[in-house]
């Protein structure tokens, strides 16, 4: 058998190993951001966050989706001092300012605008092929919803209005070609992309571009978006991934964060819910809410206007908590369980 075994994996051309022994199958390298919501919707875990392959972010104009590509960069180029991203960009909505905002060396950064599909597969195959395992590289599309096909503009040059049937077979063979090289190479990719509304009774949102993203993806999320409001006046928006697609997040998952006008994404945004339901933190009267000692269910004197809670003063001791973070991991985690027989009848 040991023999037959060796025989095996030194025959041919791909090098191989047994599964128990593959570094292809060891713990992936999880890159924190600072939004602990965030990293719940990438791992379905508060301490979870980035990991390597391919994550769509999708929704309407306006809803946030390229910040939150820019969170998960930022992320990535803190942790590896020595890390690039590749930026290919057809919407050019992401200015120096917006870089500058989010902490992020503008000097590390390949700015890479596109015109069309067949440019992008065929600058990032290249680029992928120079690349080693080694090597700590983020790419960064935005967006891939508003990127025509070649067809497509060379048929607006001649002057023809033909439909193209040409561009989603184009965008498959995009993420089939790249997302082997994502996954051997431990690259992060984030693509934003659009949803459209389907003509149902009920209609619902769905990713664009064809079936290539959804079948290549680690993570499909959905953005939707409300108005968050101070009495009647707007102070910012409240978001939520819609978690279409994951291979670590249960699907149709929600994951809700905040942003204000006045001071950008709030770091502890979409805890206090959670909190409540864990038994973490409790409201001791309408309005205000107080933590909770879950080992001797004593509850704080002092009480909180929600207001009063986005800060690392009320949270530092509950997210420390391993019982709110391993409560957090069980709602949203998908959990990997012996799969169960039925019994047949004797």
């Amino acid at each position: 058998m040991s023999s037959l075994l060796e025989k095996l994996k030194s025959a041919g051309s791909i090098k191989s190993e047994t599964i128990a022994e593959s570094s292809f199958f060891k713990p992936k390298d999880i890159i924190q951001t600072a939004v602990p919501i965030i990293n719940c919707a990438f791992t379905g875990a508060l301490d979870g966050g980035l990991v390597s392959g391919l994550t769509c972010i999708a929704g309407p104009s306006r809803h946030f989706k390229s910040n939150l590509g820019l969170v998960a960069i930022k992320a990535y180029m803190s942790k590896y001092k020595d890390s690039i991203c590749l930026f290919y960009d057809s919407e050019f909505g992401i200015t120096p300012e917006y870089l500058t905002a989010h902490g992020i060396d503008m000097t590390r950064v390949i700015h890479l605008p596109i015109e069309h599909i067949e440019q992008l597969k065929f600058d990032l195959v290249k680029k992928l092929e120079e690349i080693k395992k080694s090597d700590k590289v983020i790419i960064f599309i935005d967006s891939i919803g508003n990127l025509a096909s070649k067809k497509e503009v060379e048929d607006a040059n001649d002057g023809k209005s033909v439909a193209d049937m040409t561009r989603a077979k184009s965008m498959k063979s995009l993420f089939r070609i790249i997302t082997p090289h994502l996954t051997l190479k431990d690259i992060p990719c984030i693509v934003i992309n659009h949803t459209y509304e389907t003509q149902e009774m009920y209609s619902k949102q769905v990713v664009s571009g064809g079936t290539g993203v959804m079948y290549s993806s680690n993570n499909v999320w959905i953005i939707g978006r409300s108005q968050e409001k101070d009495g009647t006046e707007l102070v910012g928006y409240s978001f939520t991934i819609n978690i279409e697609k994951s291979r670590f997040v249960k699907e149709k998952s929600k994951l809700k964060f905040l942003v204000k006008f006045d001071g950008g994404i709030d770091k502890y945004s979409g805890l206090l819910d959670l909190a409540l339901d864990s038994g973490h933190v409790k409201k001791p009267s309408n309005g205000w809410y107080s933590r909770v000692d879950t080992e001797t269910g004593v509850i704080e004197d002092k009480k909180w206007r929600e207001a009063d809670t986005h800060n690392k003063e009320f949270w530092r001791p509950i997210l420390g908590n391993q019982e709110y973070l391993d409560f957090v991991k069980n709602t949203f985690q998908l959990a990997v369980t012996p799969i169960q027989f039925a019994e047949e009848d004797e």
